[in-house]
This record gives C-alpha cells, structure tokens and sequence, in this order.
C-alpha cells in the first residue's frame, strides 16, 4: 500500500479552519492516509480486519461488506482530494493526544455512515520517502531549469544586440526589452517569496 502511496498526488484539503496537504491509497485489503499540517505528519494505515471491525463499532445499523464499505470511503475521500467533495458529506478534523482524528459523516444505502481515521505520528522514514525527498528533488530541478533559462535569456540577449549593431531595428517598439539582469531578477523574486510568505 505505501508503495502505491508514493505514487499519489498531494492535495491541499480544508476541515473547518485548519488546512492540510494530504495523500491517500485505498485497496480490496485496506488503506493508508497520509495528511499534513506542514509542521507534523501524521498517517494511517488499516487491514480489511481493522475496517471491518471499525466499521461494526460506528455503523450498528448497516450490514454491508467491508468491501463495499471501502469502496464508498475511497470514493468519498477521492472526491474530497479532487476538490469536489459530496455535498451530503461534512468532514472535521480534531487534534488528539499525540495525533489527529479526522472524522466522516455520510450515507450508505440510505442510512447513515460514520467513519474515524485515527492517524498517528508518522516515522521519520515515511516523512523522509513522501515528503522531504521529493520537496529537495523538485527544488533540484527547479533550480536547474532556472539556470538553463536564465542561460537562454543572456544568449537571447546577446544574439538580439548582435542584431541591432548590424543595424536591424524593431518594426513595433512596444516590443523592446530591457536586457536581462540575473542578479536584479533574483533579488526581486526573493522580495517577491519574502512578501507572500509573511
């Protein structure tokens, strides 16, 4: 499951005020959730054996199988990361000694349908394989492309100045640009980062 977790997009969710980023995997055998507040991560990950129990605790009234329990906790969820949660649906989110319970409120065949995702600390490792990992290999590639279009801007420049001493000229002056300046750019954006961060 935490395989196929890895290969699950982000998605930024809202339960009340509070905002997270959060992944899920859901299987014929079970589940991961995995959801941040980007100051801790915390996860769970339940067997067909935990959900079925868990859904008898919560849902006295509805005799289903847990497969298609599942299947409606995963549509729900998927709906939820897509942003277009079901309407007859509400989520909350509640801290907990040492975790976070995210609660569900829905309906099944009619009846209602409760569900608790009782997610705990996740390990260093998963933070590390989900979260760190592919931030640094993103700002890696970033700072790569930065530097191959930043190298492009300078050649365009210089090849547009071999133009206009061999005496071309603009047909349409709305179109001239200032030549590019690296280190003004950079300064700017930082400016730009600091402003929208605080």
């Amino acid at each position: 499951l935490e395989s196929s977790l890895l290969t699950q997009p982000w998605a930024s969710v809202c339960f009340g005020e509070s905002a997270f980023l959060a992944k899920v995997c859901f299987r014929d055998t079970g589940y991961i959730l995995l959801i941040s507040d980007l100051s801790s991560v915390w996860y769970e990950t339940a067997d067909v054996e935990v959900v079925g129990q868990r859904s008898k605790e919560l849902n006295k009234r509805l005799t289903v199988h847990v497969s298609s329990f599942l299947h409606r906790l995963s549509n729900l969820m998927c709906r939820l990361l897509a942003g277009q949660p079901d309407t007859a649906t509400s989520f909350s989110c509640h801290h907990i000694a040492g975790g976070l319970s995210l609660h569900v409120k829905s309906e099944l065949s009619g009846l209602p349908f409760y569900w608790d995702f009782h997610c705990c600390p996740a390990p260093v490792e998963m933070v590390s394989r989900h979260l760190v990992r592919p931030l640094i290999r993103m700002g890696l590639a970033l700072q790569c492309q930065v530097q191959e279009l930043t190298s492009l801007l300078l050649q365009k420049d210089a090849e547009i100045e071999d133009y206009r001493e061999s005496g071309a000229a603009l047909s349409r002056d709305r179109l001239r640009t200032e030549p590019f300046q690296e280190q003004t750019f950079q300064q700017n954006f930082m400016a730009e980062v600091r402003s929208g961060a605080s």
